[in-house]
């Protein structure tokens, strides 16, 4: 289970957006006073809690989300207390808000759904209780979801944290108004969509959508290692805007197989690519099989067994139906959608995975390539190799050498089989400006990616 939340106990993001409040709140030192009047020990409780639940700001300044977090992730996870005590502690909350006039905030505090998760923490373990957790988070309606825009990470910056708290209070108001059920799913993206694009007075005319990317392109850059760092600095200002499809064509291998697959492509008995189609191939993109000669199946022509799998496993564009490779619903809507069908290949030539020494070198080889100068045969894999071992020295010097050379490769066939590397020239190697352009897209789609926590398997 992995907790989709905002980042875990008291949060300092943005505030002050649609706060959903009746009347002014009270200070909150004046209201423990009065609490403790009546209740001391209820009074230290509720002290324990607001100081989690707020750090430092004023109570006027919390939303909804947060205090679910506070009662369903912080509270059973976060304070040492015995079980009893954590459901005090809720309720010595509850009371706090109620005086402070936050009726609808106290209710959440003194609900079965607060003693049902605190109770699942305490009998089934931590991963039931975060699945109860997040199940109770979604049914609020005011946890944003992710929408084409934006996947919200679960590590977040300060100004994604800001987005996701004024869209979560913007979410709270419109449920409280009417204007949204929790269970609208269509409607909650919709306004999650409209609150990211908006321009806003008070970040001075930009949207939280470019405050987000703003925010993850800079860390990117800034990221491991001085010599890739300063690789990496003159893309801040040439990765800001998203990159368009270039003029002309382009993709050219990709739009023959998937339209192919309209009429069906046909396979062989171990469902590869057909001869004909592999012989197609090599003809018309100037793929040949090994030695240069025709090939006679597709495992002799590297391209498109790349092709296929980017077409089939990746994009999930083409499936088989008995003997034939047959176009899906989604291949469909590439080849109807230029700019989609760009974005989607070039996502295929992002760094693999999350992170980890193979992105980082992979990213680096896109970033050389990007620079659109032509390179001696063998300098791509020198030069990536030359940078990881600035930033990673070791005492054999050529360490990095076989893995840089290795993700060079298969960063080259992906780049050949989108028909995005110009036709190598005698000890040189480019890219075709419909290929830096891919480059581009390539690294601003893997340096806006969420950062998300990894779990084992």
């Amino acid at each position: 289970m992995r907790y989709r939340g905002r980042g875990f106990g008291p949060r300092h993001g943005h505030v002050g957006y649609g706060r959903v409040r009746s009347v002014p709140a009270p200070d909150v030192a004046a209201l423990l006073v009065e609490l403790e009047r009546a209740d001391p020990v209820a009074a230290d409780a509720a002290r324990l809690a607001v100081d989690w639940l707020t750090g430092g700001r004023p109570l006027a300044a919390i939303a909804q989300i947060d205090v679910c977090e506070f009662l369903w992730y912080t509270l059973p996870l976060r304070i040492e207390a015995g079980d009893a005590e954590r459901l005090g502690i809720a309720h010595a909350l509850g009371r706090l808000l109620r005086l402070g006039g936050m009726p609808r905030y106290a209710a959440l505090c003194l609900s079965g759904t607060t003693a049902r998760i605190l109770r699942t923490y305490r009998l089934d373990g931590e991963e039931a209780g975060l699945a109860a957790c997040q199940r109770a988070l979604d049914a609020t309606g005011v946890l944003p979801p992710d929408v084409p825009e934006l996947t919200w990470s679960t590590i977040m910056g300060p100004e994604e944290l800001a987005a996701h708290n004024a869209c979560s209070a913007a979410l709270e108001l419109a449920i409280v108004s009417g204007e949204l059920t929790p269970a609208s799913g269509r409607d909650r993206a919709r306004l999650t969509t409209r609150w990211l694009l908006a321009p806003r007075p008070e970040l001075g005319g930009d949207t939280w959508l470019q405050r987000v990317h703003g925010e993850r392109l800079n860390r990117w850059v800034l990221g491991r290692g001085a010599a890739r760092r300063a690789l990496a600095q003159p893309y801040e200002v040439r990765l800001h805007a998203p990159v368009p499809p270039p003029e002309g064509s382009h993709l050219e291998p990709l739009r023959w197989l998937l339209e192919l697959g309209v009429s069906g492509v046909p396979l062989t008995r171990r469902h590869n690519l057909a001869r004909a189609v592999a012989i197609e191939a090599a003809d018309r993109f100037g793929w040949r099989g090994p030695g240069g000669r025709t090939p006679r199946a597709e495992a002799e022509v590297p391209e498109l067994v790349t092709l296929h799998g980017i077409a089939r496993a990746e994009l999930r564009a083409l499936r088989r139906t008995g003997a034939k490779l047959v176009i899906t619903a989604e291949g469909r809507r590439l080849l109807d959608d230029p700019g989609a069908l760009w974005d989607a290949a070039t996502a295929t030539l992002a760094a693999p995975g999350h992170g980890g020494a193979d992105a980082v070198l992979h990213e680096i080889a896109l970033m050389i390539l990007a620079e659109g100068r032509p390179l001696r045969r063998g300098e791509l894999a020198a030069r990536v190799a030359a940078i990881a071992a600035v930033d990673d020295p070791r005492p054999d010097p050529g360490a990095h050498a076989p893995r840089a050379s290795r993700l060079v490769a298969r960063l080259r066939r992906r780049l050949d089989a989108l028909g995005l590397r110009a036709r190598p020239s005698p000890g040189a190697e480019r890219l075709t400006p419909a290929g830096q352009a891919a480059a581009l897209a390539a690294l601003r789609a893997h340096a806006l990616r969420p950062r998300q926590y990894l779990t084992p398997r």
